[in-house]
């Protein structure tokens, strides 16, 4: 159970900020954004905001999605469709009701022969009880309409919609998805590093801890004293230290070390150890750690860099020799959280930080239905001069959304054959 809600809480934080950043830009851009979403399923909880977004929990904590004007939308209200229509001291319609849970008082019930909710805000159709005449009903800009699941949400006219947007907000707005998830692991580690009290020192050999009873304290080194020499050779930093008593294996090592002012030479032998199924010969010395606020915000950015570069030499492994094993899906990512909720909130963090860098960075390749799809489609419609036809964009994105759900279900597949069988 601990295993599965840390799971939860990890893919669903690094969705949620994820979707966060499409949302902000949407709405710096003057895009509606319909509806912003915790959760996937049936709506537990809805509040529609004074900005015009309805901000929704949902029964499955599986992330979230945010719904823009225009964006994939199909007709809401087709031919023959029963609703309820409120209206204003005008006559003009605020409120549509297509939802048989919810019924409206003082609304007036119309079958639907016609309808414009884009450019012309209009609806066309028989009020119950007069159906010799057709009647048209004008319908305000900033409507809601109440959705089959119960959900009221703005409807979408034509100046609100994504395709309005300029062709830099648009690019801006399908960026900031992964920019958010570049950011959040840039805090994530900036986090860890402030749990571990600082950043870890490795171009010095300064000792930053002593284990009890280990060959270093028995030696009489101290924290803060500075290694200087194993075995007659020079070392500079935490690297060379650990290769120089890795080389040395069990054997007796010569150390000369300064302690204050002071040039000391011990000898210890180092201890065997197995970590990670390899073995190891460790002296019981830890790094030291720099503990001044520039050098936390400096170590955050750069173990963000060094995932980076980590997760494209991987991409560019798979690219080289394809297998499915060198992909990860849900169930990997559960694989991962059990083993992190065993191990304390630093290991949850540093998950947390590395699957929001893989999300930043998946979802910017070039494949239709991923952010960095659209990002193609924005530049090509730079270069044209004029957008894709809708139908040619559509076609685009259901070849990519089937596509990746493919390869969805063979990782899948593969993960649960490579964990439980």
């Amino acid at each position: 159970m601990k295993a599965l809600l840390v799971f939860l809480f990890i893919f669903s934080i690094v969705v949620v900020v994820h979707e966060f950043g499409h949302f902000y830009f949407a709405k710096r851009a003057g895009i509606l954004v319909r509806e912003f979403a915790i959760g996937m399923g049936p709506k537990i909880f809805s509040h529609q905001g004074k900005d015009g977004t309805t901000y929704t929990i949902r029964i499955l904590p599986l992330g979230g999605y945010v719904r823009m004007a225009g964006f994939e939308e199909e007709d809401e209200l087709k031919p023959g469709m029963f609703v309820q229509l409120v209206l204003d001291e005008q006559n003009n319609v605020i409120k549509i009701n297509t939802s048989k849970k919810i019924q409206l008082t003082n609304a007036v019930p119309v079958e639907v022969t016609a309808q414009n909710l884009v450019d012309e805000l209009t609806i066309t159709g028989y009020v119950n009880g007069q159906e010799a005449d057709e009647q048209q009903f004008y319908v305000s800009p900033i409507a809601t309409i109440i959705e089959e699941d119960g959900t009221e949400v703005r409807i979408a006219p034509r100046d609100v919609q994504f395709q309005s947007a300029k062709l830099w907000q648009r690019m801006l707005t399908n960026f900031a998805g992964p920019v958010n998830n570049f950011i959040l692991a840039v805090v994530l580690f900036f986090i860890l590093i402030l749990l571990q009290g600082g950043v870890q020192n490795t171009q010095s050999t300064e000792i930053g801890s002593v284990a009890a009873d280990s060959p270093a304290a028995r030696a009489g080194l101290k924290t803060g004293d500075t290694i200087q020499e194993i075995n007659g050779t020079t070392v500079s930093n935490w690297s060379e230290l650990t290769q120089a008593v890795q080389k040395n294996g069990s054997d007796e090592l010569t150390v000369v070390y300064k302690s204050g002012n002071q040039s000391k030479t011990v000898t210890m032998k180092p201890k065997k150890n197995t970590v990670n199924d390899q073995t190891v010969y460790q002296v019981g010395v830890g790094i030291s750690m720099k503990t001044g606020i520039m050098d936390k915000i400096i170590g955050a950015f750069t173990l963000s860099i060094n995932s980076f570069v980590q997760i494209f030499v991987a991409l560019g492994s798979l690219l080289k020799s394809f297998s499915l094993d060198k992909l990860g899906g849900p169930v990997a990512i559960y694989q991962i959280s059990s083993q992190a909720a065993t191990q304390g909130w630093t290991t949850i963090i540093f998950v947390m930080a590395m699957i929001s860098m893989n999300l930043g960075i998946f979802n910017l390749l070039p494949i239709p239905a991923l952010d960095g799809g659209k990002l193609v489609l924005n530049i090509i419609e730079g270069v044209r001069g004029k957008p894709l036809s809708q139908e040619k964009e559509g076609i685009i994105t259901l070849i990519g959304f089937g596509f990746m759900m493919l390869l969805m279900i063979l990782v899948t597949w593969n993960d649960i054959q490579r964990f439980f069988f």
